[in-house]
């Protein structure tokens, strides 16, 4: 479970941003997840709980927005959305010729804090 370190590293630069701006709490996170980044929506709300306990983040809202999964199609000359990350097969004209565009990693897009 690779979630429980993604949170910790992101707990830690939303610490130090929340700090640099004079914060008493952090009441809520936005979080990107990219759709190649084989992360478990679920189980990062739940580790993300459990990283924040103790914290200036403890008791925050977590929103995570799920990036689709975007090809663009060699063969279609276009982006095209996989149902699934799984299925690599342009849904128009069923090419396997596809490029991933979209991202395999994880964003911090927004902090919400509360100032003495």
């Amino acid at each position: 479970m690779h979630e429980i370190t993604l949170c910790q590293r992101a707990l830690e630069i939303v610490e130090q941003q929340a700090m640099a701006h004079g914060a008493k709490r952090v009441t809520g996170v936005w979080l990107k997840v990219g759709a190649f980044s084989c992360v478990e929506p679920s189980a990062l709300t739940f580790c993300f709980e459990l990283v924040c306990r103790d914290t200036l983040a403890e008791g925050s809202q977590l929103h995570i927005e799920e990036q689709q999964a975007e090809c663009w199609c060699e063969q279609c000359q276009q982006y095209v959305q996989l149902i699934s990350q799984h299925v690599r097969r342009c849904p128009q004209c069923q090419s396997d010729s596809l490029q991933i565009v979209a991202d395999d990693g994880m964003q911090i897009q927004r902090i919400e804090i509360e100032k003495e």
